[in-house]
């Protein structure tokens, strides 16, 4: 016997909407997976990429611990060096990510994406944010060095913590002022170009190397605005524990990144013209 239908009972489910914050969240996370994907399947990039600051730290750091020529009280130069080297190994990281940005719009993946309903301040921030993650495992690999090589670090798990964030914050601003480059210049070799001529300015433009006392005034007007030097100074600060205004550097990379995001957002629609 058939059981009449009764419209009444049936219960109509409506598909999960996500508000704007959401939506930004959501991608912002897409693109971090991507990222850790992209890491598991071309774990050589790490050792490649971790040579550099090895250098830094293995004939820069011991060379110039030996010869005590650069002041940094009773702090050893291999130590105070070491937060310097992990912010420098994370801004090369971050620096060329405008490249990436050009090949999807080579390749046409950028003019799918930006027809798709996901804000464009999504897809810049879920870029700045694995330039972050990626960043993250380029300073394990410095921190490791670091201590195989008797560097006095925290291991108190905040700090380390609060490392994370410094190294994400600087990451995604440098990330997004090669976005921001990479818009202007639409050009994979200029862009290249670009990035190694501001590549050392800003890193021997800011603290990493040297006391910003030891620094002439010129530059020392460079140290105050040059985002990297609040990164090397929260880093120096969580990891050895010399003297750092742990806000005023967060502060500053916070503001630093919301701003570079916002302006490569702005600049992403004329890459794919």
């Amino acid at each position: 016997m058939s059981v009449p239908y009764d419209a009444s009972h049936v219960v109509s489910v409506e598909p999960l909407r996500r508000g704007p914050v959401g939506l930004v969240v959501s991608r912002i996370a897409t693109m971090c997976l991507v990222e850790l994907q992209k890491l598991r399947h071309d774990r050589t990039e790490l050792v490649t990429r971790a040579i550099q600051p090895a250098l830094w730290l293995l004939i820069f750091g011991e060379t110039f611990t030996r010869l005590r020529v650069i002041p940094t009280g009773n702090v050893p130069y291999l130590d105070y060096l070491a937060p310097g080297i992990l912010a420098q190994s994370a801004l090369f990281v971050a620096i060329f990510y405008g490249i990436q940005i050009i090949w999807e719009r080579d390749a046409g993946v950028l003019a799918k994406l930006l027809v798709t309903p996901t804000p464009r301040v999504a897809m810049v921030s879920g870029k700045a944010f694995a330039a972050g993650i990626r960043a993250l495992a380029q300073a394990l690999v410095v921190l490791v060095l670091a201590a195989v090589l008797g560097v006095a670090m925290t291991t108190n798990p905040l700090r380390l913590l609060g490392v994370c964030v410094a190294v994400v914050l600087g990451s995604a601003c440098f990330c997004c002022l090669s976005i921001t480059i990479a818009g202007l210049v639409l050009s994979r070799d200029r862009l290249m170009g670009i990035g190694q001529a501001i590549t050392m300015p800003l890193f021997f433009g800011s603290n990493a190397l040297y006391p910003v006392d030891l620094m002439p005034g010129w530059l020392q007007v460079v140290n105050l605005v040059n985002p990297l030097s609040y990164e090397v100074d929260a880093l120096r600060g969580l990891l050895i524990g010399t003297p750092a205004d742990l806000s005023l550097d967060f502060g500053v990379l916070a503001v630093a990144a919301v701003t570079m995001i916002c302006i490569a957002s702005a600049l992403l629609g004329r890459l794919a013209r």
